[in-house]
């Protein structure tokens, strides 16, 4: 890893302790010498009257830390969209599958990354393409997953579903979720997807309360193209990590493939995907 010189700093608002948090590690920052730049939140609980937008973040920097939950990390994923900067992430929040690192080992694990003396998890991210009427509408990048999913009660959206060349299925459903193995332990998981260990290699198609019980998850390689055509009417929606998006129209396509970009997920030496696992899910130890 390159030395570490300026790190960008992204906070999740409305965290109580954060301003403590966020003043503790500018000043750290500032004893070792190292430069940094702050989104709006994290500027604001520091009482700084300098601060770049988000999305400016990533230019110049080395290393970005980001304080609060699993949502803050995903966002910041985007942001730095597939560069050569490592994500120290801090959790301020409460699940944390991303976040593992703790906010009493904030300091000692910042200080082991400065050294080199970290570990890199890289997560690969899920591209989408939002297709009417054959002309390209929008593109997204995902670091959990795409959603397909209907916006009014009670009602169900029609799906058809290809993966590749093959026809998959005709979901009935109140949506469809294409995950990475990082967000099969988000909203698949909550939706009955399998949990995927993080290096393997697919993609997880998994319908939300489909109307056939026999319509269940299915994972593909991750050289796969899923292609998910819309036959409902309005109230569809394409949402993008649960953060972003916009409504779907009749006949729209949305064409998923696996992302030749990934992102540098700093991890702590001794917390391992199962550990996080038994941890945050509550599984038994022996």
């Amino acid at each position: 890893m390159r030395e570490i010189n300026t790190v960008g700093i992204i906070s999740k608002p409305n965290i109580a302790e954060a301003a403590g948090i966020v003043c503790s590690l500018i000043e750290w920052l500032e004893e070792r010498g190292i430069a940094y730049e702050c989104d709006e939140q994290t500027a604001r609980y520091a009482n700084l009257k300098q601060f770049l937008p988000r999305e400016k973040l990533p230019d110049g920097i080395d290393l970005m830390i980001v304080l609060g939950g699993d949502g803050t990390l995903l966002s910041a994923a985007r942001v730095v969209d597939g560069r050569d900067i490592p994500l120290f992430a801090v959790n301020l929040g409460h699940l944390g599958f991303l976040t593992a690192i703790t906010i009493e080992d904030l300091f000692p694990e910042l200080e082991r990354a400065l050294h080199g003396e970290h570990r890199i998890g890289r997560r690969r991210m899920v591209d989408s393409e939002l297709v009417r009427g054959g002309k390209l509408i929008a593109t997204y990048s995902a670091l959990n997953d795409v959603v397909v999913t209907k916006s009014e009660l009670a009602r169900m959206i029609d799906l058809d579903t290809h993966v590749d060349d093959h026809f998959v299925a005709a979901y009935k459903a109140d949506g469809l979720i294409i995950s990475t193995p990082t967000g099969s332990t988000a909203y698949s998981l909550s939706a009955g997807g399998p949990v995927i260990f993080p290096s393997v290699g697919a993609l997880c198609i998994t319908p939300i309360c489909p109307h056939m019980l026999t319509n269940r998850p299915v994972i593909v390689p991750h050289t796969s193209v899923v292609r998910i055509l819309n036959h409902g009417e309005e109230g569809t929606y394409l949402t993008i990590d649960g953060q972003v998006g916009e409504p779907i129209c009749k006949g729209d396509q949305i064409i998923c493939r696996s992302s030749h970009k990934t992102i540098q997920l700093i991890r702590p030496p001794k917390m391992l995907f199962f550990d996080v696992l038994r941890e945050k899910l509550k599984w038994g130890e022996r």
